[in-house]
């Protein structure tokens, strides 16, 4: 394992300009590797930024184990350092969160998980504090008594609401049972306990954002990939947007539109930037499209990136499977979800 920060040998060469929209955002911009773990894929999903210790927590891919079904997930604290300290791996307790995947801020002291379950444990969203002994504690496991298939990301609105996607990976990769719900878009509501199916017809759905305004949701589309890792072109790589509106007092999702295609991978996770671009983690490295889906700009990466967060002032932490890499754009450029 290596925590020694190098910088690509042409860190500009990876910034590919397709708008001159994009490069505004990239002002002296650089890529360089943080953490390096070649032994498994530690730095796989979730990515969510702790700005008051400097840490960042991270899911890997699936790993081979026999001890557990067959494969299970680390989550790791990544430790980022500072000018005099280099960033280091640190493994965490993992087990109460079975087959982590996606996740995101929750609170002051928390991150909401993504757990994708197993053939005993059910899949659902499970808040782990950030600091140790990270007591664990289920916020949702079922669809009214219905098992979730596997439930992939996470994002919340500001008034408390919680929406994730549910595709059924976990069955198609072996330790899930078979999909006792569609794979659809959800919202739980924490103070009510009232959850709601909001949006269905994916193939697998994958990554969720809403836009800064929170006019929008966006909801990544991977079907491209089924869980066996066979690739059919034919299949969805797509980014959807919806307007989010209310009816009856009540929110609800309209105008279901095609925003972007991925023309590399899939797009996986998905955030936007303060000025409402968006940006997703592709086959070939992070892509950008402006808040109109035109594809702006793109981050090369070798072997693509699944994940991916915004850090303080431009700084996007991008997960590489074996590697953590970061890239520092302009300053004035600031995730929407920390606003930082």
């Amino acid at each position: 394992m290596s925590s020694t920060p190098r910088n690509m040998a042409d860190a500009t060469s990876a910034f590919i300009v397709h708008d001159e929209r994009f490069r505004k955002l990239i002002d002296n911009p650089t890529l360089e590797v943080l953490v390096e773990n070649e032994t498994y894929p530690f730095a796989h999903e979730a990515g969510v930024f702790i700005e008051s210790t400097n840490e960042l927590f991270v899911t890997s891919a699936r790993i081979k184990d026999p001890g557990s079904q067959g494969q299970r997930v680390q989550i790791s604290k990544v430790i980022l350092g500072d000018a005099t300290t280099s960033a280091k791996q640190e493994e965490i307790d993992s087990s109460r969160v079975t087959m982590g995947n996606g996740g995101v801020n929750y609170g002051d002291d928390g991150i909401l998980f993504c757990a994708q379950g197993s053939l005993d444990v059910p899949s659902g969203l499970y808040e782990m504090k950030v600091r140790p002994p990270y007591n664990v504690h289920a916020v949702v496991t079922s669809f009214y008594g219905r098992q979730f298939n596997s439930v992939n990301d996470v994002v919340i609105h500001s008034d408390g609401s919680i929406w994730f996607t549910d595709p059924a990976y976990g069955f198609e990769q072996g330790f899930r049972p078979r999909p006792q719900l569609p794979s659809q878009v959800y919202r739980y509501d924490p103070v009510s306990s009232g959850i709601r199916a909001m949006s269905d017809g994916f193939g697998h759905p994958n990554g969720i954002c809403f836009s800064p305004d929170e006019k929008t949701l966006y909801v990544t589309d991977t079907d491209r990939i089924h869980g066996a890792g066979v690739f059919d072109d034919a299949k969805a790589s797509t980014i959807y947007a919806f307007d989010l509106n209310t009816r009856h007092g009540e929110p609800c999702l309209e105008n279901r539109r095609l925003f972007a295609m991925a023309d590399s991978g899939i797009p996986d996770g998905i955030k936007c930037d303060l000025y409402g671009n968006v940006y997703s983690g592709c086959g070939d490295g992070l892509n950008v499209w402006s808040p109109g889906g035109t594809l702006i700009g793109r981050i090369l990466v070798p072997e693509g990136v699944a994940n991916f967060c915004f850090g303080r002032l431009g700084e996007i932490f991008i997960l590489n499977e074996n590697k953590i890499w970061r890239a520092r754009l302009a300053s004035h450029v600031k995730g929407a979800l920390l606003r930082i």
